[in-house]
């Protein structure tokens, strides 16, 4: 069924509110103010303007749950009705409806959002989840996707026609929250960004009006959304560059380390990141995390290469001489990298229903002096509090040779000179005892970072950041930059429509 249950009765006189409004709302649309809307009236006055196959349901919907599950339950965004559009068109009229009717409106796709800011929003949830057509172009150098589309889904979409395409590395999330903030992924060392990809967007901005925004058209705000676009509208689809695969199965190898060996780790990892000129094929990541039967936290990490296991070696070789204690490597296709690599679809990392408080950090060496301290505050964390045991720190270094191509004042996204992202995630089911116990924990590490690199201004990557940086952490330190940003969104969006997601202040 289209609509709830308790609307159904009412779908025959509401069909006709359009023709019989005509004279004084030829679009079906009067303007009205009220303070709530139960899902029975958005079902009854939306419910006919929209396509077939279009949903509108409240908390009393068995939907309900799914559709509004996230990934971070920490301060979430209030919902009170889900809309969910059938095709693009429907988009439009859904941000039309909710200005009339003074509803905050907020599009949600895979609902992977961090940020504590989220939890600013009270009103309708705009669900992507039915906007996932993929099309690749007749050229076979572009593919148009829609909205909802996500990491694994296009991965393996791409890869059965031959063809790859930068996303981020967990397969579970879209592609466009991170593609909006920058992208970080494992293919950015050959081609950039996910936004780097970006060929066009179809947008609709605050006002319910639908626009293409390329670097033909509303030049400016194509710049602002490659990077800060999470502030200016919805993105309906996307035209995104693809490349042949070029190859069948790509290397990964994970290793695990005993807390001993963590300098001499991170200055291996040091000189294969190279100030930058990491090679373009490989790339990895790590954790601290427990590992069961193992009394000390451990150094998980897991690198790709865009190849063969005899071309990865040279580079992999000092790892294996440091000493592991577990060793799991293969020859897999990419859609089956990210599984193999703990970051799949189904794996913990992409576990929905937590409570995940998180801060980020920037750097482009590590300190081995600060990483010995993190790990030493992560271990007294999860002996004191065994509740926080599967919380963990997350270090990502990807070439940047793809990313520092790209001229840094051709898009928003700030932060090319990053070559780690790193994050503390302290994870837990819902327990508001242990809040005040994991803020203090991240923001140590964040401050713990930072200061391990006195020399430069401390950043935060928007996918990533917490929300209660500074804006200039998020959207970059260049006073233009700024001053660029807040004109476009005075533009674009004068009333914040688009205020909930690190939104860019005046």
């Amino acid at each position: 069924m289209r609509f709830p249950s308790i609307a159904a009765c009412a779908l025959a006189l509401a069909r006709s509110i359009p023709v019989a409004l005509a004279a004084s709302c030829p679009d079906g649309l009067c303007l009205k103010t009220r303070a709530a809307l139960s899902s029975f009236q958005v079902a009854s006055e939306l419910g006919p303007l929209l396509s077939k196959g279009a949903l509108i349901f409240g908390p009393e919907d068995p939907r309900w749950a799914n559709a509004t599950e996230r990934y971070q339950t920490y301060l979430p965004p209030n919902i009170r009705i889900v809309v969910e559009p059938a095709v693009e068109a429907d988009v439009p009229i859904i941000v039309k409806y909710a200005n009339r009717h003074s509803l905050p409106f907020l599009a949600v796709n895979r609902a992977h959002g961090y940020t504590i800011t989220l939890n600013k929003f009270d009103g309708l949830q705009i669900n992507m989840a039915q906007l996932r057509n993929i099309t690749i172009s007749n050229d076979r150098e572009s593919a148009l996707m829609q909205g909802g589309v996500y990491g694994a889904q296009v991965i393996q979409a791409l890869w059965d026609q031959g063809y790859v395409t930068s996303t981020g590395s967990c397969g579970c999330v879209g592609i466009l929250g991170p593609g909006l903030g920058g992208g970080h992924g494992r293919y950015q060392g050959m081609y950039g960004l996910v936004s780097d990809a970006f060929i066009k967007l179809n947008v609709v901005l605050a006002d319910g009006s639908a626009v293409t925004v390329s670097d033909k058209s509303h030049q400016d705000l194509f710049w602002a959304m490659r990077g800060a676009g999470h502030n200016f509208g919805i993105v309906t689809s996307f035209e995104t560059k693809i490349w042949p695969k070029n190859l069948d199965t790509w290397y990964y190898r994970n290793l695990i380390f005993t807390q001993d060996k963590l300098e001499a780790l991170f200055t291996e990892l040091n000189k294969l990141g190279g100030n930058g000129t990491q090679p373009k094929e490989l790339g990895h990541y790590g954790m601290y995390l427990k590992a069961a039967g193992i009394a000390d936290p451990v150094i998980w990490w897991s690198f790709s290469y865009t190849g063969s296991q005899e071309d990865a070696e040279p580079y992999l070789q000092p790892f294996n001489d440091l000493g592991y204690i577990s060793y799991d490597d293969g020859n897999v296709p990419y859609p089956d990298i990210a599984p193999a690599m703990q970051t799949g679809i189904d794996d913990p990392l992409c576990e929905p229903g937590l409570e995940r408080i998180s801060a980020t950090a920037g750097l482009q060496v590590f300190n081995l002096t600060t990483q010995r301290q993190i790990y030493e505050l992560y271990e007294k964390n999860i002996n004191q509090y065994p509740e926080l045991v599967n919380s963990w720190v997350v270090m990502e270094q990807y070439s940047v040779e793809g990313v520092r191509a790209v001229d840094p004042a051709s898009q928003a996204y700030p932060m090319r000179d990053d070559y780690l992202l790193m994050a503390i995630d302290v994870d837990y089911t819902t327990n508001h005892s242990l809040d005040a116990i994991a803020f203090e924990w991240v923001h140590e590490t964040r401050d713990l970072w930072n200061a391990g690199q006195p020399e430069r201004k401390p950043t935060a990557y928007v996918n990533y950041a917490m929300g209660d940086e500074p804006i200039e952490q998020w959207y970059g330190w260049e006073p233009w930059r700024l001053a660029k940003l807040r004109a476009l969104k005075r533009q674009y969006d004068p009333h914040g429509r688009f205020n909930y997601y690190n939104p860019i202040t005046y």
